[in-house]
C-alpha cells in the first residue's frame, strides 16, 4: 500500500501558462520554510501549506511542482538566511581555540535566534523519515556533511590532516547536538557555556 505522503513527494502537475500569479512566490517559500522548520517535512501537509500561504493546491503545484520541490526551495532559503557555519566570522580568529569558539557561538546564535524556530532546519531535518522520502533524507545528510567540509576548510590554517578531518567531524556533531538541545529548550547562555568548555580544550592544540 502506498503511503499517503508519497503523492505529496512525487506528484507533479503540469504548469499552466497564461494564468495570472495569485500569490507571492517568494513569500510562499518564506512561509513554507518556517512551517517545515517548525514541524519537519512529514509534519506539514499540503492542506497546512496552502492554508498558510493562502492559495489553492493547484496553484501551489503549478508553481512549485511538488511538496518536495517546495521543501528544497525552503531549505535553500534557510541556508541563505541562517548559515550555521559562518566563514567570515571564523576567519578573523587569531588562534585555533578562538576559531572554535567563534564557530560554535555563531551556530548557537542561529539555533536560538528569536527570528527562527529554534534548532537548525538542516541539522535536525528528516533524521527519521518514511522510506518514500529516502531521496530527501539523503539530501539532508549531504547538506549536513557539507557543514563538516566547511569546518575543515575554516580550521585548515591551524590543523593539518588527518587530525583536521577528525576535528571537523567532531565539531559538526557538536553543532548537530546544539540544534537538538535548542529544540529541547536549552538557552543561548547554556549552550555558550558548553562552547567555552569545548574551545578551552583546543587552547593548547597545535
Amino acid at each position: 500500500m502506498n503511503s499517503p505522503h508519497a503523492s505529496e513527494n512525487h506528484a507533479q502537475l503540469p504548469r499552466k501558462t497564461g494564468r495570472p500569479r495569485t500569490f507571492d512566490e517568494d513569500q510562499a517559500v518564506e512561509t513554507a520554510m518556517h512551517l517545515f522548520w517548525r514541524h519537519g517535512y512529514e509534519g506539514v501537509g499540503m492542506g497546512e501549506l496552502t492554508k498558510a500561504i493562502g492559495v489553492a493546491p493547484p496553484s501551489l503545484y503549478g508553481v512549485f511542482g511538488s511538496k518536495a520541490s517546495l521543501y528544497r526551495r525552503a531549505l535553500d532559503r534557510y541556508s541563505q538566511q541562517f548559515p550555521l557555519v559562518e566563514g567570515n566570522v571564523v576567519r578573523e580568529a587569531d588562534s585555533l581555540a578562538q576559531a572554535v569558539r567563534m564557530l560554535l557561538a555563531t551556530a548557537i546564535e542561529v539555533v536560538t535566534s528569536s527570528a527562527g524556530e529554534r534548532s537548525c532546519m538542516v541539522s535536525s531535518g528528516m533524521l527519521c523519515a518514511h522510506p518514500d522520502h529516502d531521496d530527501l533524507a539523503k539530501e539532508l545528510g549531504q547538506r549536513r556533511d557539507g557543514f563538516r567540509l566547511e569546518i575543515a576548510t575554516l580550521l585548515a590554517p591551524w590543523i593539518e590532516p588527518p587530525r583536521l578531518y577528525s576535528v571537523a567531524r567532531h565539531l559538526a556533531a557538536v553543532l548537530q547536538g546544539f540544534s537538538i538541545q535548542a529544540r529541547d529548550g536549552a538557552t543561548r547562555e547554556e549552550l555558550l557555556e558548553t562552547a567555552d568548555e569545548i574551545a578551552r580544550g583546543f587552547s593548547d592544540s597545535r
